[in-house]
């Protein structure tokens, strides 16, 4: 790997700003300075600091998003505002969604460089739990409860998996809502909405709050993203 590239992936900082560090002898390779930001290094075995200050390089790269309603879940889409317009990181081309959410959708999405990883998460054999926040027109019922645990007829083959739906909140009238919680382990299309309306019910808005046990950073406001932490990271790989 070129050295200025490994400097821009791990400190964040445009090729630019590193050359201009190389240039002043800030950047040291196995102890000795480089100032050529061409030379070729060995991100595993070479020591690489900057300032002093050892720098580290993860082939793997994830990034918690907090998906704002009104763009889509694509890396690219001609006509509307994607995910990936959000994200400013050194390694942005690398990453993809994991999933997707609906455009009308917001909540915790995940960003990562590792295909197999990804298609994983999403196999309903491994059954990794994603559970979101939505409000219902119409009053949720127990026998709702009881019917996503069974399963709900959507139209296709075979029922949902097994669902856990809770109740947060009802408020009764002449146009009744409800605000539930619910943990599905599938991703089929629009599942959650399609659920509902096998139902009776309409969602009018709904939000993932957490997928494989992780939970949307509280912090993070829609259209803002955080790097993933190693814990997180290798929770992601437990899930599966």
């Amino acid at each position: 790997m070129r050295l200025d590239k490994f400097l821009a992936e791990c400190s964040g900082n445009t090729r630019s700003e590193v050359k201009k560090w190389l240039k002043a002898g800030g950047v040291t390779v196995n102890g000795a300075p480089v100032l050529k930001p061409e030379t070729k290094i060995d991100p595993e075995k070479d020591v690489v600091a900057l300032q002093g200050k050892q720098l580290f390089y993860s082939s793997f790269v994830g990034l918690m998003f907090h998906k704002p309603a009104g763009c889509v879940t694509a890396t690219q889409d001609r006509c509307q505002k994607t995910v990936m317009d959000y994200i400013d990181h050194p390694r942005k081309k690398d990453v993809f969604p994991v999933g997707r959410l609906d455009l009308d959708t917001e909540g915790l999405l995940f960003l990562i460089n590792d295909g197999d990883l990804s298609h994983r998460m999403l196999s309903p054999r491994h059954h990794v739990p994603k559970t979101y926040e939505a409000q219902i027109a119409g009053e949720v019922t127990k026998e709702d409860v009881q019917a996503f645990e069974e399963g709900v007829d959507i139209g296709e083959k075979k029922k949902t998996l097994p669902a856990q739906l809770e109740i947060l909140e009802v408020n009764a009238g002449e146009t009744p809502t409800s605000q539930i919680r619910l943990t599905i382990c599938e991703g089929k299309f629009h599942q959650v909405k399609r659920m509902f309306e096998a139902r009776g019910k309409k969602v009018t808005y709904l939000k993932r709050v957490s997928m494989a046990g992780i939970a949307l950073d509280e912090v993070l406001k829609p259209g803002e993203w955080r790097e993933l932490t190693a814990e997180e990271a290798e929770r992601l790989r437990e899930s599966c």
